[in-house]
C-alpha cells in the first residue's frame, strides 16, 4: 500500500459475511461520534477515506438540528433505538435513519422512507449491525478486538512492494496493582481512559485495537519507517505520563511499546507479531515506559534466553547449582555467620548471574525445588561451623508464596538437626505486596518456629512502614545502593542513619550490605550498625574455604579496620 493510499484495512470475516447479505448503509461511531466502522456501500456513498477524520456530523450534518440531536441524546442516555427522518439539503429527498446504542457509542442505519420497511429494518438490520459490532469490537473500550485485529493484519500481509506497515504492541505498566488495590471497577475505568488516550494520538492510516487485558496494538501505514512508528510510539508513551483519576484518586499507569515493521521484520502474521513481542520485551526489560524497535540482535538474545530456560529445567538434577558463602561481620567482634548465595555453572556458557536465571526459575515454577535444595545444602554446611554462627538464606517471592513453606523449613531443620535460631530467612518487600494476610501468617509461623526473619534490600522498593509495624522483623538489611557513596554523600548518610535509628527503636538489628571500603565500615560502626557484609570484609567463597578464612580472620578491630 503506497504512503498516499488511504484505503482502510481489510474487513473481518464476520463483517464481510454480514455485508454480503445486506447491501445497506450502516455506520458505527464511538462516544465522541467519530466513525469507527461502516459498510462498503456507506463508505462509497459518502466517500469515506479515513475513519479517523470522519464524524457523525460530517456524514449527517442534518442531525445537528435541535430535533434530531435530541433524538441522538435520547439514544445515548436510554440505550433505546430511535427513528429520525431527515431531508437532503440540496435535493430535498427524505431519508430515514435508525439510530441505536452500540457498546462503544452509537450506530446508524439509513433506510428508505417506507414506514413498513423502517419498522422491519429497525428491528432486524440494526440488531444485526449491533451484533456485528459486538463481535468485532471490545465491549469495554469500543476499540476493535483481537479477532478484528487478526483478520485485518492477516488481510494486510504480505504488504506489496514499496509499502511499509508498522505493528506496535502496547502493554500498560503498573496496571495490576490498580486491580489489586482499588478493584476491577477502577481497572476497567483506567482501561477505558487508556483507550481514549491511544485514540487521541492517532492520525490518518493508524488503527488501534484492544487485544486482551491491558494489551493493545496499533497498525500504522507509512512509507517512512521505522521513523514514523517511533514518532507515534513516543506520542503514546507521553500520553500516559499524566495520572488517571479514578474516584478522586490519581493513579499512574505507563505504557511500553514494541515496534516491528513489515516487510523488513517479517511479512507474515506470526513473524511480525513475534518481532513486535520481542521488541516489547526489550522495552520492558530496559525499564518500561519506553519503546523499542525490533532488531535481529534482540532475536539472538531471546534465543539464548530460551536456551538457558530449557537448560535450567535440568540444572538441579544434573548438579549444576552450587553455593557460595559471604561473611556476616559484627563490628568490634568477628565473623558471626554467612549468607548462602546460589550460583549456576552452565556446562557450555559457564557461570550464569543470579539476576538472570532466578527470574526464569520463578516464572517457570522451579524455585520451590531449587529453594528446597538450597536450604538443606546451606543448613548442612552450617553444621560444620561454630555453633553460634547463623546461616542466612534468601527466599524468592515465588518460593515464599508457595504453599507448605513453613512445613518445608521445619522438616529441613529436623532433618539436618540444626537449631531454628541459627537460620535467618531473608525476604524482600515484594513478597508482602500480594496476599498480605497470608504472608503475615507465614512470617508469624516461621517466627514461632524460632527462625529469624530479615527484611532485605530495605529502601529500594516501597519501604512501607506498615510492614515494620505489622511484623516484628529480627533484622533490616540496608541495600548497598545507600552504602556505595556513603563516605561523601550526605543524603545517603542521613538515610542510613535514619534506618539504623528506626530499626533500633523497633527492637530490630541492622545489617549493611555492599561494604567495600574501610571508611564505609568505620562510619557504619560509629553509627551503631549491628552487622556488616561486603567485599571489604570477605568475598563469597565455597564451603571448603570457610575454615581457612576463619583461621586468618580471628576478629575485626574496633577501630581502624584493616583489609583482611
Amino acid at each position: 500500500m503506497p504512503d498516499g493510499d488511504t484505503t482502510l484495512p481489510a474487513s473481518s470475516s464476520i463483517e464481510a459475511d454480514f455485508f454480503a447479505h445486506s447491501d445497506e448503509l450502516v455506520s458505527l461511531y464511538d462516544e465522541s461520534f467519530q466513525l469507527v466502522d461502516c459498510t462498503p456501500r456507506h463508505r462509497q456513498t459518502y466517500a469515506v477515506d479515513s475513519l479517523v477524520e470522519t464524524s457523525l456530523w460530517h456524514t449527517y450534518p442534518e442531525l445537528l438540528a435541535p430535533g434530531p440531536k435530541s433524538a441522538i441524546e435520547f439514544v445515548v442516555a436510554s440505550g433505546l433505538p430511535r427513528t429520525v427522518e431527515i431531508a437532503h439539503p440540496s435535493t430535498g429527498s427524505r431519508r430515514t435513519l435508525v439510530i441505536f446504542r452500540s457498546a462503544g457509542g452509537i450506530g446508524v442505519v439509513e433506510a428508505e422512507s417506507s414506514s413498513t420497511y423502517r419498522e422491519t429494518f429497525s428491528q432486524g438490520e440494526s440488531d444485526r449491525a449491533l451484533l456485528l459490532h459486538q463481535a468485532t469490537h471490545d465491549v469495554l473500550t469500543g476499540l476493535p478486538n483481537r479477532r478484528q485485529f487478526s483478520d485485518q493484519l492477516r488481510g494486510a500481509l504480505p504488504v506489496p512492494n514499496g509499502a511499509r506497515l508498522a505493528l506496535m504492541q502496547i502493554d500498560l505498566d503498573d496496571f495490576k496493582p490498580i486491580n489489586d488495590t482499588l478493584g476491577h471497577g477502577a481497572g476497567d475505568a483506567v482501561l477505558k481512559m487508556a483507550a481514549d488516550r491511544i485514540r487521541s494520538v492517532l492520525r490518518d492510516r493508524e488503527f488501534a485495537y484492544r487485544l486482551a487485558g491491558d494489551e493493545f496494538a496499533v497498525i500504522q501505514w507509512r512509507a517512512d519507517q521505522p521513523r514514523e512508528a517511533e514518532r507515534l510510539a513516543d506520542a503514546l508513551i507521553n500520553a500516559f505520563k499524566e495520572p488517571f483519576t479514578v474516584e478522586g484518586i490519581n493513579v499512574f499507569v505507563g505504557a511500553s511499546v514494541g515496534i516491528a515493521v513489515a516487510p523488513a521484520d517479517g511479512n507474515e502474521v506470526e513473524q511480525l507479531m513475534k518481532a513486535a513481542d520481542i521488541a516489547l520485551y526489550a522495552a520492558k526489560k530496559d525499564g518500561r515506559g519506553r519503546s523499542s524497535t525490533f532488531t535481529r540482535s534482540m532475536l539472538i538474545v531471546l534465543e539464548q534466553r530460551e536456551m538457558l530456560r530449557r537448560s535450567l529445567r535440568t540444572a538441579l538434577q544434573e548438579g549444576q547449582f552450587f553455593l557460595e558463602y559471604q561473611p556476616l561481620v559484627k563490628p568490634s567482634s568477628s565473623v558471626v555467620g554467612f549468607e548462602a548465595l546460589l550460583r549456576w555453572r552452565h556446562p557450555l556458557v559457564g557461570i550464569i548471574p543470579p539476576n538472570v536465571f532466578i527470574p526464569m526459575a520463578e516464572a517457570d515454577g522451579l524455585m520451590s525445588d531449587i529453594g528446597r535444595w538450597l536450604l538443606e545444602r546451606a543448613c548442612r554446611a552450617a553444621m560444620d561451623w561454630p555453633s553460634h554462627f547463623t546461616i542466612a538464606v534468601n527466599l524468592s517471592p515465588a518460593e515464599f508464596l508457595h504453599e507448605g513453606l513453613t512445613d518445608r523449613v521445619a522438616q529441613t531443620l529436623d532433618l539436618v538437626g540444626m537449631r531454628a535460631d541459627r537460620l535467618e530467612l531473608e525476604i524482600t518487600e515484594s513478597v508482602l505486596l500480594e496476599r498480605t494476610i497470608n504472608n503475615l501468617d507465614t512470617l508469624n509461623t516461621l517466627n514461632v518456629l524460632g527462625v529469624q526473619i530479615s527484611l532485605d534490600d530495605f529502601g529500594t522498593f516501597y519501604s512501607s512502614l506498615s510492614y515494620l509495624k505489622n511484623f516484628p522483623f529480627d533484622t533490616i538489611k540496608i541495600d548497598q545502593y545507600f552504602i556505595r557513596d556513603l563516605e561523601r554523600d550526605e543524603k545517603s548518610q542521613t538515610i542510613v542513619r535514619s534506618i539504623i535509628a528506626l530499626a533500633h527503636g523497633l527492637g530490630m538489628n541492622v545489617t549493611a550490605e555492599g561494604v567495600e571500603t574501610a571508611e564505609q565500615a568505620i562510619w557504619l560502626q560509629k553509627e551503631g550498625c549491628d552487622r556488616l557484609q561486603g567485599y571489604f570484609l570477605g568475598v563469597p567463597m565455597r564451603a571448603e574455604a570457610i575454615a581457612d578464612f576463619l583461621r586468618k580472620t580471628p576478629a575485626i578491630p574496633a577501630a581502624g579496620l584493616q583489609r583482611t
